[in-house]
């Protein structure tokens, strides 16, 4: 019997002590890691977690560590090196602020983009530069990742265009100018000329009116570069209802239009001069 209680209290002893080496042990670890400067960070955002293990500085700020994502993409910082490299290739160079890219940056996508400017909570927004690969670029603002406010686009065939932009897409007024001679001055609808512009072509001839879906239709102006002139109305594009077609000797027709062609003539100069 004492042999038996002997040896039940020897084998808790033994296990008394395996814990406290283990708790001695666990708390020189995390002591360790303290002073080492190593943290756990976690943020949670209406898009998903943002997670970071690694050095931190004397602020508390990521130093070198992991950065790991709820979508599943992680990232290997280095921040001494100003450099955020990403597992699907991408590289980031600029700050971050609570986990996120905040502040004037650099992100060069795995496919050769290129973008340089301002982010705001992790995203494109603000102003800056985005060189694709293909040669194109844009200067101006960003919301969200998507050109949006005043900005410049250059094709790299050389045309430009210069002017409002909403969600990605050319809109509010501005100017293209292609690269073969072609200009518009106006204004443009998710990227569809809309409302009142000039184009004026490389051969000369010029229209001033208004825009619906990217076409001429309503009313409107059209100058041919032989001193022709139609005035009225348009559609899809083409003379269609009631105008006026002018001739450099003077001739006048008023009447009506119909896919391009008189169809109806009214009032006593309809027959001309």
């Amino acid at each position: 019997m004492n042999r038996s209680y002997r040896k039940h209290r020897s084998t808790a002893s033994i296990l008394l002590i395996i814990t406290a080496i283990a708790v001695a042990v666990l708390i020189a670890a995390a002591a360790f890691i303290y002073f080492a400067g190593i943290r756990y960070i976690r943020y949670n955002y209406e898009d998903g977690y943002v997670k970071y293990f690694g050095r931190v500085d004397e602020n508390g700020d990521p130093l070198s560590g992991t950065l790991v994502y709820e979508s599943g993409v992680r990232a290997k910082v280095n921040l001494e090196k100003t450099e955020i490299s990403y597992s699907n290739g991408d590289l980031y160079e600029g700050p971050l602020k609570n986990l996120r890219r905040h502040g004037f940056g650099r992100l060069i996508y795995k496919n050769g983009d290129v973008y340089e400017g301002e982010f705001t909570e992790d995203k494109i927004s603000g102003t800056g530069k985005y060189s694709y690969v293909n040669g194109d670029v844009y200067e101006g603002q960003f919301k969200n990742g998507l050109m949006d406010g005043t900005g410049s686009y250059t094709w790299q065939n050389g045309s430009i265009y210069t002017g409002g932009f909403r969600e990605g897409k050319k809109d509010g007024e501005g100017t293209f100018v292609w690269y073969y001679g072609d200009r518009y001055e106006g204004n443009y609808r998710m990227d569809q000329k809309s409302g009142y512009g000039v184009y004026t072509w490389n051969n000369g001839d010029t229209y001033a009116g208004e825009y619906a879906e990217d076409a001429r239709s309503g009313q409107g102006t059209y100058t041919w570069a032989n001193g022709e002139k139609y005035e009225g109305s348009f559609k899809n594009n083409v003379m269609w209802g009631e105008g006026k077609y002018t001739w450099p000797s003077g001739r006048v027709y008023t009447g009506y239009f119909e896919n391009g062609v008189i169809v109806r003539v009214v009032g006593d100069d309809a027959a001309g001069q």
